[in-house]
């Protein structure tokens, strides 16, 4: 099951465990079980410290669980986790055998304080980037807390299911039979869902710190960069983001960022994050800005957060990048996971051989259009404009693929579905109007970005298309308020453009700071 130079690695991490654990399989007669016993086995094999149990009771077969010996498995895998959940496993395999997770203390005594029986269940597809991040926060909740248990389900072995519980995006998490959430989540924003004191005792805290010299709202690359290089100055940052990594969370192969030939976004996500903490950065992940008040007579700027704690900065850079543009056409989020979706990486796998349109002609819409052509029926892609904006290699790729059409001049009107999932769309032909129905059973939004900078009107200059407008040295209107990355009017949103705006905005604010 394993190749060598997977066997080679695992046995080296395998090397850490501090205690036995024992897989123990439920297993059926299927060509997946025998797939999932050989990789068993592979495991067993490389380590003194883990057993084989072939006698387990598990209802979802193919299953295995990890235990400690006497103990029962908190720690479930239903289907073979390889792709991304790989890393999941190997994770449980560690920390269920006494490896320290590396999550601070206060994080760990909040795992281990919550009370009460917690039975997740987390669907995934093994192409989706950002189901690990759930799988591998509620395995490790499993592990330190005895009233949790967690359970990976792979979306594609257990079919049926999803379709009985009529899931149409992942990850799709349940606790306690009962629908949690869906998209990624991470360990924090998973603990403070369950800890319902978790925020207000969170927002005292942040409200109870000093006064930044630069607070940077926004963790994505222009965020991170900006941190870095304000650390570097010696002077107090702080890093206020509602998730850590922004947008690029949400991106699966990124091959344009100079040096690194090919990686992942929460790879390079992680990174940031990493960087950004070997210097000494104020962090306050899962904190949404509500209003920005720019410094005014003498006074400091405060930017006051959605949990009602208000932080204080002599300088303030704004980089809340931007958020995938929605149709805002009937339907949309009346059906949004239930066959609308915005990730084809993620949810693609669900509609493995069903009807799918993507809206869009861009190079995002067109590469979504290819990948999941190769996994659905039919896929209709539909196009505002009278030409497809996508680079002429996506487009040749596209037009020789059997199972696509295009249509260009086409204006979505309605999403339409039977009251539980999509069963259809209706577009009008812009040029005569004539309106049209397509049956299909999933839509994929691929249509570009939106700035996050509702909560900035009257408080900064914004373009007409909502962006917060800049000059060459990424200062605002507003005095010690500068700006950067996909939030602002600088062209080009990429993720290497992003990163130079935000060391640039990072600088400006020093250099203002030293001529107060």
């Amino acid at each position: 099951m394993l190749d060598t130079t997977i066997k080679t690695q695992l046995t080296a991490y395998l090397e850490k465990l501090q205690q036995p654990i024992e897989l123990v399989a439920s297993l059926d007669d299927s060509a997946k079980a025998q797939e999932m016993f050989s990789l068993l086995q592979d495991i067993a094999s490389l380590s003194p410290k883990v057993t084989l149990n072939s006698n387990g009771q598990a209802a979802r077969r193919p299953s295995f669980a990890i235990a400690r010996p006497g103990e029962a498995g908190r720690i479930e895998f239903a289907g073979i986790p390889m792709g991304h959940e790989f890393t999941s496993l190997v994770l449980a395999l560690l920390q269920t055998g006494g490896h320290p997770p590396k999550v601070d203390e206060d994080t760990i005594a909040q795992i281990r304080g919550l009370q009460g029986s917690y039975q997740f269940e987390v669907f995934v597809s093994l192409s989706c980037h950002n189901c690990p991040d759930v799988v591998q926060a509620v395995n490790l909740m499993a592990v330190l807390n005895p009233n949790v248990r967690s359970v990976m389900i792979d979306g594609g072995v257990f079919q049926q299911e999803v379709s009985d519980r009529q899931i149409m995006g992942v990850p799709a998490i349940y606790l306690n039979g009962e629908q949690f959430g869906s998209g990624r989540m991470g360990l924090e924003e998973i603990i403070a869902k369950l800890d319902s004191g978790a925020v207000a005792r969170e927002a005292e805290k942040i409200a109870a710190k000093e006064a930044f010299d630069v607070l940077i709202v926004g963790g994505g690359p222009a965020g991170a960069a900006a941190a870095i290089y304000a650390a570097r100055k010696g002077i107090r940052t702080g890093v206020v983001a509602e998730r850590f990594g922004g947008q690029v969370l949400d991106t699966l192969a990124i091959e344009n960022f100079i040096s690194v030939q090919e990686t992942e976004g929460p790879k390079l996500a992680m990174a940031l994050e990493q960087h950004v903490k070997s210097y000494d950065v104020d962090v306050m992940n899962l904190q949404r800005a509500a209003a920005l008040k720019p410094a005014q007579n003498g006074q400091l700027a405060e930017v006051t957060l959605e949990s009602g704690a208000v932080l204080k900065s002599k300088a303030v850079i704004v980089a809340t990048g931007a958020r995938w543009r929605e149709m805002n056409v009937p339907g949309e989020a009346e059906y949004r996971a239930k066959g609308v979706a915005y990730c084809p990486h993620c949810d693609g796998p669900l509609f493995k051989g069903k009807r799918v349109a993507v809206i869009g002609g861009g190079n995002s819409g067109v590469e979504a259009a290819i990948d999941l052509a190769g996994i659905v029926s039919h896929v209709t892609l539909l196009e505002f404009g009278d030409s497809l904006r996508a680079d002429a290699v996506l487009q040749k790729k596209l037009h020789s693929l059997p199972n696509v059409r295009v249509i260009t001049n086409a204006q979505t009107t309605e999403v339409t579905g039977d009251g539980q999932k999509v069963n259809g769309l209706s577009y009008q032909e812009r040029i005569t109007g004539e309106e049209h129905h397509v049956a299909l059973e999933g839509i994929f939004v691929q249509i570009g970005l939106l700035p996050n900078t509702d909560w900035l009107k009257g408080s900064v200059a914004l373009s007409p298309r909502g962006e917060i407008e800049v000059d060459a040295k990424g200062q605002t209107s507003a005095e010690g308020v500068f700006a950067a990355g996909d939030a602002t009017t600088a062209p080009y949103k990429q993720i290497i453009i992003a990163m130079g705006e935000g060391a640039k905005a990072s600088l400006s604010a020093f250099d203002y700071l030293i001529r107060q």
